[in-house]
């Protein structure tokens, strides 16, 4: 069996980095994208086999460097089976702080047009490519945050509403194309992002055992999934709460630290807030 081949973003740490080893383990063949040169070159040394991950150091806010690397993969290893858009950062912010207003574009130019940059190199290939043994495969990680806006992190939540509706119109713009869309929505996962996050996170899960569910997801091609389960019933409660409720519970929980309008970058967007 020909091995997968898996281009993926924001791969130098957090969820990205995560799911770079588990399909290392099962014998991918990877891409790997993230703007930290040194830290792809460190992972790709600790993967079972180095010399099937192609590094390519880019910024997914710059779409002709995303086009270039696409084109460089294509050319290296072929239509990739699996396109994997996660790169993200993620900051507390203030829509009444004029200093947080470069946050805001950059959490949404990051986390929402990066999913965008990734994709669209790749779409008319994979459908191209759609009739072979693995159906092509579209994969973006949004977050629960982007369920409903929370206080304090409207940025992030805005940018992970904003995925989970960029993916549902993809699905149905590639139906027919032979191409699979699916969407991921993280709790809380144990990754730089969330360590320093100053309240309880429950069912805060690790990276790696995310990333072994993630790749079943992919795996059987579901449309929508949040990670962990138990999320997934919180997401769905919120999802029907009443607004005036919702409002009532939530005007005061606790907030991601401000960044004083400029957000770090530590690679994934894996946290809810």
């Amino acid at each position: 069996m020909q091995a997968l081949k898996v281009f993926i973003t924001g791969a130098s740490s957090g969820i990205g980095q995560a799911l770079a080893q588990e399909y290392a383990r099962q014998g991918a063949v990877l891409g790997l994208v993230a703007r930290r040169e040194e830290a792809l070159r460190g992972l790709a040394a600790s993967l079972p086999n180095p010399r099937a991950a192609h590094l390519y150091p880019a910024d997914v806010c710059d779409a002709d460097a995303m086009q270039a690397a696409a084109q460089r993969f294509i050319a290296e290893v072929g239509v990739p089976d699996i396109v994997i858009a996660n790169a993200g950062i993620s900051v507390g912010t203030l829509a009444s702080e004029r200093e947080d207003i470069h946050a805001f574009r950059q959490v949404m130019e990051t986390n929402w047009y990066g999913v965008l940059t990734t994709f669209n190199p790749f779409i008319a290939p994979m459908s191209d490519a759609a009739h072979g043994p693995v159906r092509p495969t579209l994969v973006g990680i949004a977050s629960v945050a982007g369920v409903r806006g929370l206080p304090g992190a409207g940025a992030y939540s805005a940018s992970k509403s904003a995925v989970i509706k960029l993916l549902e119109s993809l699905r149905l713009e590639l139906h027919g194309k032979g191409i699979r869309v699916v969407t991921i929505a993280p709790g809380y996962i144990r990754t730089p992002m969330t360590e320093h996050n100053p309240y309880p996170m429950p069912f805060l899960m690790d990276a790696d055992r995310f990333a072994r569910r993630a790749a079943r997801v992919i795996a059987r091609g579901q449309r929508f999934r949040v990670i962990p389960w138990q999320m997934g019933v919180v997401a769905a409660l919120l999802h029907c709460m009443p607004r005036w409720l919702y409002d009532r519970l939530f005007r005061n929980a606790p907030r991601k630290p401000r960044a004083s309008g400029t957000p770090d970058t530590p690679g994934s967007p894996d946290s809810p807030a």
